[in-house]
């Protein structure tokens, strides 16, 4: 998703990168409604310790009600499988979610379609490109903090991605 982003010319953000004082739902609320457009992959409901993480679907509440007082707020559904969203949060209705199949080539498809009307249009390979040089990236950043998940990790990610997006986009 970093790589797909990076390369459309957005720059992702985490509730990770605000500094940890502040409540996590503040941070969420803070970025969702900072930003442009919030992506939610419902494919990401996993079970934690037996328990399945709800997070992304309250995220994507707080997302369609960001919309509602903040027209130009835009939120997409990704999930990996076709029809799940109706029959796993059926209140969403009518809205069409981006099928990926799990995978980080329809990932990128999901991407350029989502984000058909941006500035800037890279081209499958292009992101395709993108993904494999952080994913190689990662492999280091991974090494160097332990995880991916950190606010520095995620940063140094980012860097990397936008750094590449800027010397492609130059070209």
């Amino acid at each position: 998703m970093i790589a797909g982003l990076c390369a459309f010319g957005l720059r992702p953000r985490a509730t990770l990168e605000i500094p940890s004082p502040t409540r996590r739902l503040d941070r969420i609320l803070e970025l969702i409604s900072a930003c442009r457009y919030s992506f939610h992959d419902l494919s990401r409901v996993q079970l934690s310790g037996g328990a399945p993480r709800f997070n992304m679907p309250f995220e994507v509440g707080l997302a369609v009600a960001t919309a509602r007082w903040r027209p130009a707020h835009q939120w997409f559904l990704l999930e990996a499988h076709p029809y799940r969203i109706q029959r796993t949060l059926s209140d969403l209705s009518g809205t069409d979610a981006y099928v990926h199949g799990d995978g980080p080539r329809g990932l990128l498809i999901a991407l350029t379609d989502a984000l058909v009307r941006a500035a800037k249009q890279p081209t499958l390979d292009e992101l395709y490109r993108m993904f494999q040089i952080l994913s190689t990236e990662a492999t280091g950043i991974r090494r160097n903090y332990g995880t991916l998940f950190g606010a520095r990790a995620f940063r140094d990610l980012v860097v990397v991605a936008v750094d590449f997006a800027t010397r492609e986009g130059a070209r």
